[in-house]
């Protein structure tokens, strides 16, 4: 499945370039100067995020079968004694980031993929499957990859890949324990997790239930009355206190009635709507929903 091209305006058998099929390689080949360079301790993590891609022979099923996809992974470096051990915590760590993501328990599942099925460098994979709306598709994986590439570059380098423990002589190659995600798989749960749909006056309303800490917009700022030069002034005057304290994070919003400023900031899943109205410049409350 790996994607063939050719690099520049002319198409020969000396100008074939396969893009990357994954991110884990850039890793393994920068291991020793991560050594050399910053002395690390075992158990370590080098992590990457970037652009992959697969020759898909059908693409289909929107973001479970794309040619060219984002990747995050993670090249976790442990005692070959202690993986067992390593890639429990690992595994644990990811169901707690899938829950911080929003993501419920219920709707997470783990698949212990038989040998015949894990990729040829595995010992062992735990496929973490989600209850996506059209139905129970792979989310991420974690993999105990062995000493498989360590070993591979040092065969074909010829450069040792061995790690020293600090005050030792005991010299082994490590072995790696890999999670990877797949970020618009990630992306895809999240929004449809947090996708909700209700009744409000009759009308149908379709809103996020995004956790705060990952609404793009945590604040959304409005004077009441846009024409009222005072309740302009003084919601400025708070905007500006909360964009100091929240960068990037709080939104201006002037248009429209108060109702639709309220549903478009629902729509988008920002937690905090604050209005300034007529009272706020009596005794400096706000309206808060």
């Amino acid at each position: 499945m790996m994607f063939k091209t050719n690099v520049g305006a002319t198409e020969s058998e000396d100008s074939i370039a396969y893009l990357r099929p994954e991110t884990a390689q850039g890793i393994f080949t920068n291991f020793k100067n991560v050594v050399d360079s910053f002395h690390p301790n075992l158990p370590f993590g080098i992590a990457q995020q970037g652009k992959a891609f697969r020759n898909e022979i059908a693409p289909r099923d929107f973001v479970f079968r794309s040619r060219e996809f984002e990747q995050m992974e993670i090249e976790y470096f442990v005692n070959p004694e202690n993986w067992q051990e390593a890639f429990d915590e690992l595994l644990k760590a990811t169901h707690e980031f899938l829950e911080e993501l929003g993501l419920n328990p219920e709707n997470i599942h783990e698949l212990d993929v038989p040998a015949e099925d894990r990729a040829h460098y595995s010992k062992k994979t735990i496929d973490i499957e989600y209850d996506y709306p059209i139905g129970k598709e792979e989310l991420m994986g974690i993999a105990y990859r062995t000493d498989f590439d360590l070993m591979n570059i040092q065969r074909v380098s010829g450069k040792s890949m061995e790690y020293t423990i600090k005050g030792t002589n005991k010299k082994f190659v490590p072995h790696v324990i890999e999670p990877s995600f797949g970020v618009e798989r990630a992306l895809m749960a999240v929004l449809s997790s947090a996708y909700r749909e209700d009744e409000q006056n009759g009308g149908k309303r379709v809103y996020l239930a995004l956790p705060e800490h990952l609404a793009p917009v945590k604040f959304a700022v409005s004077p009441l009355l846009k024409n009222k030069p005072e309740l302009v002034e003084k919601a400025r005057e708070i905007y500006a206190k909360l964009a100091k304290k929240n960068p990037g994070r709080v939104m201006w919003d002037d248009n429209g009635n108060i109702g639709k400023r309220y549903r478009r900031q629902d729509e988008i899943g920002t937690p905090h709507c604050v209005v300034i109205d007529f009272q706020t410049l009596e005794d400096n409350t706000v309206t808060h929903a």
